[in-house]
């Protein structure tokens, strides 16, 4: 059987309702309004450092990239007043490298052509060597060798050992992962920060990391002018280059390193001129080994895997080191 309710609890049931009808009419009367205006706000600069300086922290490798990432992201939509203040005044070289790198990104989007040169500047104004380096590393596997003129040709000779191989690995990966070996310009810039740097192993570093195939002929100059140097990893490193010249600056190049092999007086820079040789020769290559072959006996075995790998006639140069490579380990 059904109750009715007593009188105090519909009594209190009404005042309930009478309760309501305020508030649902304020809501019906507040939904009729305008809603409030959006107003866009600029990321700021600020909270997301913040942000990162807190995430460095982290023992999550995956999570300090995803950091990294997110400002070079968001490097577009940010502030540039901010950006570059903000980068100009850092003092750490992992935040620096963060904010390098988000102004690299504006100049590679076509954001702000110049936000890539305030980068090379404070590279080259800059007094800690940290510093430099961390800049450096937000430069790699970008346009920075068109855009910074000069930069590299100074860095190669900076009073810093570690910005020397940091200018000098940035040179070679921009070569091979930015342009494939095919860009001459880079590999001109690369030829002649080489043979700016008063340091041999960066000298010899570069040549014997970029491919030469399309540099002009200034470059296959300066080449043959490190034939000459007294370090023999240079000369060595610059025979090697030579041997990948384009075709134009082959025959010149093949006579100054049969010129050169006379009187080199180190044996690893004379095994470095013969593969020179072959590269630039292939089969027609032989002749000149073979009258080689007397001038150092010790390296006759050498000569010899060269020519016979050589008379085989293969057409790649890749498959003709493989060749020469099983010829001199087979029993």
């Amino acid at each position: 059987m059904i109750r009715t309710p007593s009188l105090p609890l519909r009594a209190l049931g009404l005042a309930a309702l009478l309760h309501l009808v305020p508030t649902v009419a304020s809501a019906q009367a507040a939904s009729s309004e305008p809603a409030p205006a959006l107003r866009a706000e600029a990321c700021s600069v600020e909270g997301l450092m913040d942000s990162i300086r807190r995430g460095l922290g982290s023992k999550s490798a995956a999570y300090r990239k995803y950091l990294r990432t997110l400002l070079r992201e968001s490097a577009v939509t940010l502030p540039e007043a901010e950006l570059r203040a903000a980068y100009e005044r850092e003092t750490d070289p992992v935040m620096a490298e963060h904010l390098a790198a988000a102004l690299v990104a504006r100049t590679e989007r076509g954001a702000d052509p110049a936000a890539m040169g305030v980068v090379a500047k404070r590279i080259l104004d800059e007094r800690d060597p940290a510093l430099r380096v961390a800049s450096l590393r937000a430069l790699r596997r970008t346009s920075a060798t068109e855009n910074t003129g000069d930069l590299y040709e100074r860095l190669a000779r900076d009073a810093s050992p570690e910005v020397r191989q940091e200018a000098a690995t940035n040179l070679i990966e921009d070569n091979q992962f930015v342009y494939s070996g095919h860009h001459g310009p880079a590999a001109d810039a690369a030829v002649t920060s080489a043979a700016a740097s008063p340091d041999p192993k960066v000298t010899a570093r570069i040549l014997d990391s970029v491919s030469t195939e399309h540099i002009s002929a200034e470059s296959g100059e300066r080449l043959k002018s490190l034939l000459r140097s007294d370090d023999a990893s240079v000369r060595a490193a610059a025979a090697n280059a030579l041997g990948g010249v384009p075709a134009e600056q082959m025959a010149g190049s093949r006579e100054a390193l049969l010129a050169m092999y006379r009187d080199e007086p180190d044996a690893g820079v004379r095994k470095m001129l013969l593969q020179s040789i072959a590269q630039l020769g292939f089969a027609g290559a032989i002749p000149d080994l073979q009258r080689l072959r007397g001038v150092d006996p010790s390296l006759a075995p050498e000569v010899d895997a060269w020519i016979r790998a050589l008379g085989l006639g293969l057409q790649e140069w890749s498959l003709i080191l493989r060749e020469k490579q099983r010829l001199q380990q087979a029993p």
